[in-house]
This record gives C-alpha cells, sequence and structure tokens, in this order.
C-alpha cells in the first residue's frame, strides 16, 4: 500500500457561492507551479471568456448523467439546477504519482470527497462579511436574475458548512488569501502522520 509521504496531497477549497474561490485558485496557481488544478465538468452554460478543458469540461446533462451512471466522478452534485462534478480518473492517477491535486469545488461536492478521501485537506474559504458576500453575489453580471436569487437563498446554509473543514481562510484580500492556503499546504507537508515512514527510517539508521 502506498503510505501517505508518497501520495501526492488532495485539497479541497471550497466555500459559499460568491466567496471569490475561482479568483484565489488564479493566484494559487502562480504561486504553486508544482501542485495540479483538477479541472471539474458542469452543466451550464460556459460564462464570457470561459473555455472547454480549461476553465470546465461542458457537458449536456445526458453526457453527465451517463458519467454519473459509468462511476466516473469522484464526486458530483447538483447545484442552483446545474450538476457540478470531479472527473475520478485523473484525480486519482495524479495522487498515486505522488503530484499534489487541488479542487476548487462547492460545498455539496466538498461533503462527497471528504467521505471518499478523509485523508485530504479541507479548507473553506469564508467572505470578510456575509452583507460582503451578498455584494458579490448581487455583483455576478454573468448569472441570471434567478440564479443570483438561488445563491442568495443558500448563503446561511452553506456558511453553516464550515464545521466540517480543517482550515478556514478568510478571503479580504486575495493575495493574502492565497499565501494563507500556500501556507496550510506547506504545513500539511509536514504533518507527523504524513512522515510515518520517513521518521521509522531515520530511527532505524540511528540504531544501526
Amino acid at each position: 500500500m502506498l503510505s501517505l509521504a508518497n501520495k501526492g496531497l488532495l485539497v479541497v477549497l471550497s466555500g459559499p457561492s460568491g466567496v471569490g474561490k475561482g479568483t484565489v485558485c488564479s493566484f494559487l496557481k502562480s504561486m504553486n507551479p508544482g501542485i495540479n488544478f483538477s479541472i471539474s465538468a458542469t452543466t451550464r452554460e460556459a460564462r464570457a471568456q470561459e473555455q472547454n478543458g480549461v476553465n470546465y469540461y461542458f457537458l449536456s446533462k445526458d453526457e453527465f448523467i451517463n458519467k454519473i451512471d459509468r462511476n466516473e466522478f469522484l464526486e458530483w452534485a447538483e447545484v442552483y439546477g446545474n450538476f457540478y462534478g470531479t472527473p475520478k480518473a485523473v484525480v486519482e492517477e495524479q495522487l498515486v504519482q505522488g503530484k499534489d491535486v487541488l479542487l476548487e469545488i462547492d460545498i455539496q461536492g466538498a461533503c462527497k470527497v471528504k467521505e471518499s478521501y478523509p485523508e485530504g485537506v479541507f479548507i473553506f474559504l469564508l467572505p470578510p462579511s456575509k452583507e460582503e458576500l451578498r455584494k458579490r453575489i448581487l455583483g455576478r453580471a454573468a448569472d441570471s436574475p434567478e440564479t443570483i436569487k438561488k445563491r442568495l437563498s443558500c448563503v446561511d446554509e452553506e456558511l453553516a458548512a464550515i464545521n466540517n473543514y480543517h482550515y478556514v481562510v478568510v478571503n479580504d484580500r486575495v493575495e493574502q488569501a492565497a499565501d494563507k492556503v500556500t501556507a496550510i499546504i506547506k504545513a500539511e507537508k509536514c504533518r507527523l502522520s504524513r512522515n510515518q515512514d520517513m521518521l521509522l527510517n531515520r530511527r532505524r539508521s540511528i540504531i544501526d
């Protein structure tokens, strides 16, 4: 069995709609060139400037459901009337190869990943205030009025999910939030439970 020290780190960045997960991840990409960013699949329409296979894999509802039936998702959920999911094969392959993987997913998806991959690192991105979060949601011109209404109605429920996570990072300033996530990743690399084999080898070398 592959030890935790040899496996890659699965980092799950999640939080309420409008908190800025995508923006923080954009900064993380430039700060952590060694980490792999998982691309999610979705049935929602692509927004302006979004590209298939870069931002998301944009699928029809039938295509998505067929992948569910074939058990091709690490997690999937229906959020605000659209399906979102994380392709399983690529993530598992990268982790086995010792590569770190970052998932930027919604709260429902994060809960499902934690059930099947409890050794992952789960980070909740928190807005500086509930009012600021509402402003960000209302300011998303790419969303329809109906979608904005749905997102606003879920704010309290989504914020209440924070206790399911290991860490919390307030997204007040994007650069600072990205710095904190990077620090968490570095700290997790040093966690005792992930380095048992290395410690055992060092003890043996001392005894020998």
